[in-house]
């Protein structure tokens, strides 16, 4: 969207066109200057430019989800973030003295039209003003008239009205300065009667309309056309009602027809649904909540699948986080070049785990490997992944020692296997548990997890209701299939070894799992 802003800069300048203003500086001076004494209209000329600035304002919904209403903190960091790029005073001004575009009659190019109405108050209160600091001047000062009271009184009357106005308007602009539009919405969310209070609704659409007006003001002075983008993220993270509050936001306040707002929804579908049908909100759309979002989104875009390369960009994104293993990394290099040897507080074992962790992590982005294709689309799973493997390996060699029997290459296969697969992997271990294998004996004969869970997967099937959403954790299962029984042929004595380093797996789902197959057994 930044190279579009660029180069559709570059083109109006190209055709001719006016070069843009800004409303700092210099600008701001002839900015004040116009929403004073000027109003402005919207001409053909101005229709008709491609040159556009987005100004980009992210909402983050989680931090304002302890909120009683979190739509107002929406619409608070709209006015928040407007009046930072703008700056105070102009918005403060158009409080006071702005006027809303009008558009143009016919095909005239003129932008700016005189208020006359403000011209001739000004200069009336003005003149007034005059009239009566000279009549006190003359009241006070010319011989033979000092003693004449009543025209000091009427002097003094006309000079404090006069010049009240001034200093009203004054003070109006000076209160927008100091009372921004996030205070004056913030104070009415506090106040005791916000829950039954009447008119509230009406006071937050007056902010917005004049956030509007202001908008289509500066679109005339700057010479471009101006687009909010409004980035809402960590929606599916907040309460049902919270989320339902969103939206209605969006659809009563921030929906007019003339509002420059772009609002880039980005969400899971499979949590905002059952949110959005868990409210009220759904009445008369059959509670089917992907209806209400297929009617609020106006442009829907699902991110495909991500492929290969991509994921191993997210997995090069995470280990570039680890700060700790690019610290050693840099630390070894530096004492290699000054023919020291690598920082002798070392432990010999602590250097072996960073030699364990680099060779996974080396697997995990090595396109070849086929353990990269099993790395999830999710960028938050791969940086939990590559959280993991470091603990789980340093746990491996400190029970087992340098003589583990399994390689790093194996223990992250483990990890994603855990990652990707809760629901599966932990009811085999429990098969092999109840089974006298798992934690209580490790399989002499070396049986495989694949066929252990085909044994008892027609018992897991029959516990699909009671385990629905611990199944839904679960990635693809027909990879599920491919990955244990051809990649990484896992048996039970590998598991054995592993289930004590497993950090990554919630231990409750097998102990709920246990359970259920007890009392199966009854």
């Amino acid at each position: 969207m930044r190279e579009e802003m660029a180069q559709r800069e570059a083109a109006e300048l190209l055709r001719g066109h006016r070069k843009p203003r800004s409303p700092h500086g210099w600008g701001l001076l002839e900015a004040l200057w116009l929403l004073a004494f000027y109003e402005p209209v919207v001409t053909e000329g101005h229709l008709r430019r491609k040159n556009l600035e987005f100004i980009f304002i992210r909402f983050s919904a989680w931090e304002f989800a302890g909120c009683d209403k979190l739509w107002a903190g929406l619409v608070t960091t709209l006015c928040h973030r407007i009046r930072q790029h703008f700056g105070a005073l102009p918005l403060s001004v158009f409080h006071v003295l702005g006027s809303r575009p009008r558009f143009a009659s016919g095909f005239s190019q003129r932008e700016w039209i005189l208020k006359t109405g403000t011209c001739l108050k000004l200069w009336g209160l003005l003149l007034v003003l005059g009239v009566g600091i000279a009549i006190l001047l003359v009241a006070l000062l010319v011989p033979g008239i000092k003693e004449h009271r009543a025209l000091k009184v009427v002097g003094s009357a006309v000079a404090s009205l006069s010049g009240s106005s001034l200093v009203l308007g004054a003070l109006s602009i000076l209160k927008n300065f100091v009372v921004s539009e996030k205070k004056k919405i913030e104070r009415l969310t506090n106040s005791e009667r916000f829950a039954g209070q009447l008119g509230f609704m009406s006071k937050i659409r007056e902010e917005v309309e004049v956030l509007v007006d202001f908008l289509a003001f500066m679109e005339v002075f700057e010479r471009r056309r101006l687009r909010v983008v409004m980035e809402i993220t960590s929606l599916d993270l907040c309460y049902p009602e919270k989320v339902a509050g969103v939206f209605n936001a969006m659809a009563t306040l921030l929906s007019d027809a003339n509002a420059p707002f772009i609002f880039l929804l980005a969400v899971d579908p499979s949590v905002i649904v059952p949110c959005l049908e868990q409210t009220g909100c759904m009445k008369g759309l059959a509670d089917n909540g992907y209806l209400y979002l297929n009617r609020a989104v106006t442009l829907p875009f699902s991110i495909p699948e991500t492929g290969a390369r991509s994921r191993l960009r997210s997995v090069e994104a995470a280990i570039q986080t680890r700060e700790d293993l690019m610290y050693r990394i840099i630390a070894g290099n530096v004492a290699k070049t000054r023919g020291v040897s690598a920082v002798p507080r070392w432990k010999e074992a602590d250097s072996e785990a960073v030699a364990w962790i680099h060779e996974a992590f080396r697997c995990l982005h090595d396109g070849s490997d086929v353990l990269s294709r099993y790395l999830p689309d999710n960028g938050a799973n791969v940086r939990r992944i590559v959280n993991t493997i470091p603990i789980t390996l340093r746990l491996l060699l400190h029970r087992s020692g340098a003589a583990a029997a399994l390689s790093p290459r194996a223990a992250a296969a483990w990890v994603v296997l855990a990652d990707r697969w809760p629901c599966r992997l932990s009811w085999t271990l429990q098969c092999l548990e109840d089974a006298g294998q798992g934690v209580l004996a490790a399989d002499p004969a070396g049986k495989s997890l694949w066929s252990i869970f085909q044994e008892n997967v027609g018992e897991l099937s029959a516990l699909k209701q009671p385990l629905g959403n611990v199944l839904s954790l679960d990635g693809d299962p027909e990879l599920f299939h491919t990955f244990l029984a051809c990649d990484f042929p896992f048996s039970a004595s590998d598991a054995h070894e592993l289930l004590g380093v497993t950090v990554n797996l919630d231990h409750s789902i097998r102990h709920k799992m246990g359970l259920l197959r007890g009392l199966g057994r009854l």
